[in-house]
């Protein structure tokens, strides 16, 4: 399983940028996902190389940043700030009821919103490069980003065949 999974992410990485940017624009996003694999997907879009190996191993460790650099905003009942390194600002967090992301480059705005304990649900548009990292880190499922190639695939199909 683990092996399909990174044969998917590779294919999606080796796709051409500026024709999946073309082809594919914004792609919607409504799928169950655990707190601690968007918490994953959001350390490893914005501070995986800078952060402390302590929080990056942390559960209740999460990244924000300012709105004026793509904001990252976590809900939970109990928040304790942590420490601020570059332009993000590592939280302590427990019972997070929700989660938003959006990129630095506008291109990718998601919210993850928590439906029982740690399980919830991620919706919104993510970007090219964004749908890599959901995959990595198991927001998104092999079945997802089976259906998803699927589909695309039919699309461009039936558009050269028209």
């Amino acid at each position: 399983m683990a092996e399909s999974v990174q044969i998917l992410i590779e294919s999606f990485k080796k796709l051409d940028k500026w024709q999946f940017v073309h082809v594919f624009k914004m792609v919607a996003i409504d799928t169950p996902a655990s707190l601690e694999s968007f918490r994953r997907f959001i350390i490893s879009s914005t501070c995986k190389s800078y952060a402390p190996r302590s929080y990056l191993d942390d559960f209740e460790v999460f990244a924000e940043r300012e709105d004026s650099l793509g904001s990252i905003y976590v809900e939970a009942a109990d928040k304790v700030t942590l420490k601020k390194i570059r332009d993000i600002t590592f939280v302590n967090a427990r019972d997070v009821l929700g989660i938003i992301y959006n990129s630095k480059s506008g291109n990718t705005s998601l919210k993850w919103r928590q439906i029982k304990k740690n399980h919830g649900k991620v919706t919104g548009e993510a970007s090219a490069n964004s749908l890599t990292n959901l995959a990595e880190t198991g927001v998104l499922t092999l079945e997802w980003v089976e259906n998803y190639l699927k589909k695309k695939t039919e699309e461009n199909t039936s558009k050269v065949t028209s």
